[in-house]
Parts: structure tokens; C-alpha cells; sequence
């Protein structure tokens, strides 16, 4: 038998088959080659349509099911990782009403910000663990109070997994993590939140009918099958924002554990048991794929817009045209720990919530024009990468997550020695490399989901760790050097 996993992301949606017993990836494809078209209508907005997303899922699964040639009958289920806090709003005839407000749009800052004084900072913390923010809540009130037209046509309201599942079986579902991630969860009454339901005016009918994240939450309809090719009744037993599943991806479920992402932006998150929250907001606290209110299980989340983001203008924008990353790479590990006092702050790419929603910008300071080079630069902006990581995670120490070993993916900014061998030495952790990605995870959280799998043990005995690097004792002492100078660097940037 096979498990699929779909991963939808703004970028491009992902597909992949795994074979059950050996976990292997059988077949892989994404749509599309280039990037989704994301709509910035305003400064600060960003929107897709859901329909791009159900489009591109059908290609790549196309190609999936062409080039591995599975029987779909052979199809035991379907798991769905998705881009988090996006909101999707669909009629009474499920057919989407706008398009879809996406994670990155920050029109909805204000209003997040308005209920977080208005509510009471202590109230909003206790009992949804984090501010209301820009999350998808807030954007709903956005649509309430600017397209009241759109709003009166509301039957319910989804995130783009619920979406993508509601295509696929017709029934309209969601879970506690992602409710959580929209800020519409309440951790102390364990149910959705009157609190943030009777503050924006929303009607109790929007939220859809809650379902286990690792569950058989519904199957491939007739309609759906023919369209994709897969057969009816396939189910679907597993679904989890982006983050979450890159953790589960990672086998990272007990507390204490630590998954991590770098790619265009970067994100380090932790599974705790206490109830916790940073007082500021400056990292976020959601419910995990395994979180029940029999057993906590929440998911630390820092977030930092501004990571290989960076790499990538330096690669287009710095030095010879068409330079390669690993060149990039060999040219930066000719320059000692530090670059010789050139600090790069990576702060680029929008406001960054660990920096209480400030925009410093990308900071280029120290710059002497008689010793720096290409390869300086592109040493300190890997190292300003890391440094911004280990800003975050001093701030999640505050609530109890402490980073011994932190897992991730052998890609992006993980296939660079310099990032890697960085971050263990600054944060003191041991770095383990593991051949998954988030489709694959997905797919592993359907065996679980739909009883394939006896236990995540099983779903995970065959994950792969690549590499692991540890802290090298005799470079400590300078990778906290070069940090504490970059740390007063930004504290200037964000006086």
C-alpha cells in the first residue's frame, strides 16, 4: 500500500507517494516550475486564488501517478500539510467568494493589535496564548468591516487544508491546531473562543465541524476521484499547517524536541507541555498535530521573515552573474568566524514579530573598504541568519524551550556547511539532517491518521538522519564574539 501527502504551499504545491512498509518516497512532483503568483492589490496585502492551489495539486499528482504508475486502488490515504493562517471563505454552494488572504498580508496588523488593548493583554494571553495579531481571526474582521457584501455571503470559513480537503471530499472540516493557528482557540475552555467570537461579531455557524488532526476526517468523493484520477473513497486522515507538519515531518512530537526550517524565511520550533506564552508576542504558541486536552502539546513557533531570502538578493545582486550557491559557499568559508567585524542584520522582507512587529530593515554595518570582499558578505549575511535564529530562541528560553537538539531537512540554507557548523557552535545544539520534506511528512501523517501505521514510532522507524554536526569546542568562544557584536547592531537598528 502507498500514502500520499500533499503540501500546500505559496510558492508552489508539492505531491508525493510513499511506498507504506519501506517509507520511501516512490515518486515526487511540484507546480508550479515557477512561482505561484501571489496578488498585492495594496502595499502589505498578499492573495492567491484557492483555486491556483487546486490546479497545481492536479498536475503534480498527474505526474506522480504517470511516473510511479500505482494502481490508485493501492492508495491507502491522503495527508495535507498547508501555508498557515490563511483565510479561505466559501458560500452555501461551496463555491470561494473572494480570494484568499494569505499569511504573509499584514492589512489586518491593526486590528489585531486594537483587540489585544481592547480585550486586555493578560486575558488574550491566558487563554489563546498569544495576541490576536495578524492572524486569520483579525483578517476576518478586516473583510467584516471593508467587504460587508462578501461577508453576508459567509457560509463557513476555512484554511487552505481545509480547502484543499473540501475539494477532495465535498465535506467542509477543520482541527484544534488549526483553529489555534487562527487564533480562534481557546487553551483554558479546551473549545473554539467566545472571547474572540463575541469581540469581532462573527457568527458561530462559520466555524466548520472540528475533526482529530491523525483521523479518518473524510474520503475522495466520486467527483473529486475522476477529476484527479484517485479512487473514491480514498481516505483522508491527516492535515496540519506548514510548521506543525515539517515538525511531524521531523519525528519532533515530545516536548523538548526542536524542528527547524531556512528557506525563504526561516522558522525554529519547539514542542512543549506547559502552557506558556511570551508576554510580548514575539514568538507564537499553537496547538501541535498531537495536542488533546488530555495532553499538552503545543508548539512554540519563531518566525523570522528575513533568512535565505538574503542569501538569494546576494546571489542575484552581488558579484559575478549566475554564481552558484556552492561557490557562494566555498568563497565564504575563506573568511574567519565573524567576517572580520562586517555584520549583516537579515531584516529585509517585512516586519518581524520578534522584534515586537518592528521593521529595521536589512543592515549592512562595519564595512571597511580596504579588507572586505564578495566572500566577506556573503560569510556575514550567513552568519547574520544564524544570529537572528539565536535572537529567537533566547526568547523562547524565557518560556521554557532550550534547544539541545534541533532536526531539519538537508535543504535550503541546511546544505551550507558555514550556516550549519554556525548555528550549532552560537546556539551550543547538535544539528541532526534528515532526508523528508513536508509532502513526505504529510504523507507518514496519513499512515498514522488512517491506521496504517500502529504509532508515529512505526510511521518514523525508517526516517533517515544524513548528518550530524556538533559544536566544535575550540570555535565557541568566537561564534559568541561575533554574536554579541551583531546583537548590538540591531539593538542600534530597533532603538
Amino acid at each position: 500500500m502507498y500514502l500520499l501527502g500533499f503540501d500546500i504551499g505559496s510558492s508552489s504545491v508539492k505531491v508525493s507517494l510513499i511506498a507504506g512498509k519501506s517509507g520511501e518516497c516512490v515518486s515526487s512532483s511540484f507546480y508550479p516550475k515557477q512561482e505561484m503568483k501571489i496578488t498585492a492589490r495594496q502595499t502589505g496585502w498578499a492573495e492567491q486564488e484557492p483555486e491556483q492551489w487546486w490546479g497545481n495539486l492536479k498536475l503534480a499528482l498527474q505526474e506522480v501517478l504517470s511516473e510511479s504508475k500505482v494502481d490508485p486502488k493501492d492508495i491507502d490515504s491522503i495527508g495535507i500539510s498547508y501555508q498557515m493562517h490563511g483565510l479561505v471563505m466559501v458560500d452555501k454552494d461551496q463555491q470561494v467568494i473572494r480570494p484568499s488572504i494569505i499569511w504573509c498580508d499584514s492589512r489586518a496588523a491593526a486590528i489585531g493589535n486594537q483587540a489585544l488593548k481592547e480585550i486586555g493583554e493578560e486575558k488574550c494571553l491566558t487563554s489563546l496564548l498569544n495576541s490576536p495579531g495578524n492572524f486569520t481571526a483579525s483578517k476576518l474582521k478586516w473583510i467584516k468591516d471593508n467587504e460587508p457584501e462578501q461577508y453576508s455571503r459567509i457560509h463557513k470559513i476555512m484554511l487552505p487544508g481545509d480547502y484543499i480537503a473540501m475539494k477532495l471530499s465535498g465535506e467542509i472540516k477543520t482541527t484544534v491546531s488549526g483553529l489555534s493557528e487562527g487564533i480562534f482557540w481557546d487553551f483554558q475552555q479546551n473549545e473554539v473562543s467566545k472571547l474572540v467570537m463575541e469581540y469581532y461579531g462573527f457568527d458561530a455557524s462559520f466555524v466548520p465541524e472540528i475533526v482529530p488532526t491523525f483521523s479518518v476526517q473524510s474520503e475522495v468523493s466520486e467527483f473529486a476521484a475522476n477529476e484527479l484520477g484517485l479512487e473514491k473513497g480514498t481516505k483522508i486522515s491527516y492535515r496540519a499547517g506548514d510548521q506543525p507538519n515539517n515538525a511531524l515531518s521531523l519525528n519532533v512530537l515530545n516536548p523538548g524536541e526542536i524542528a527547524t526550517t531556512a528557506g525563504t524565511s526561516g522558522v525554529v520550533y519547539g514542542v512543549s507541555e506547559e502552557v506558556a506564552y511570551d508576554p510580548k508576542s514575539r514568538v507564537n504558541t499553537f496547538a501541535h498535530v498531537n495536542y488533546s486536552a488530555k495532553s499538552n502539546r503545543l508548539g512554540v513557533l519563531l518566525c523570522i521573515n528575513g533568512t535565505g531570502i538574503l542569501n538569494s538578493w546576494l546571489n542575484k545582486n552581488v558579484g559575478d552573474s549566475g554564481i552558484s550557491y556552492e561557490k557562494m559557499n566555498d568563497m565564504a568559508s575563506e573568511i574567519a568566524i565573524g567576517s572580520d567585524g562586517l555584520s549583516i542584520l537579515p531584516f529585509g522582507n517585512g516586519a518581524e514579530r520578534v522584534l515586537e512587529n518592528k521593521n529595521p530593515g536589512a543592515t549592512l554595518a562595519g564595512i571597511n573598504f580596504n579588507i572586505h570582499s564578495q566572500a566577506h558578505l556573503f560569510r556575514a549575511a550567513q552568519e547574520g541568519i544564524v544570529f537572528s535564529f539565536k535572537y529567537g530562541m533566547e526568547v523562547m528560553e524565557t518560556i521554557g524551550i532550550k534547544a539541545k537538539v534541533i532536526r531539519a531537512g538537508k535543504a535550503n540554507m541546511f546544505l551550507s556547511p558555514i550556516f550549519r557548523e554556525t548555528l550549532a557552535g552560537v546556539t551550543g545544539a547538535t544539528i541532526e539532517l534528515y532526508n523528508t520534506d513536508g509532502s513526505v511528512g504529510a504523507a507518514r501523517g496519513a499512515g498514522i491518521g488512517s491506521g496504517y501505521y500502529s504509532s508515529s514510532q512505526e510511521a518514523f522507524s525508517n526516517l533517515t538522519k544524513l548528518e550530524t554536526i556538533k559544536p566544535d569546542p575550540q570555535r565557541v568562544v568566537a561564534y559568541h564574539a561575533a554574536y554579541e557584536s551583531w546583537k548590538k547592531e540591531l539593538e542600534k537598528a530597533i532603538k
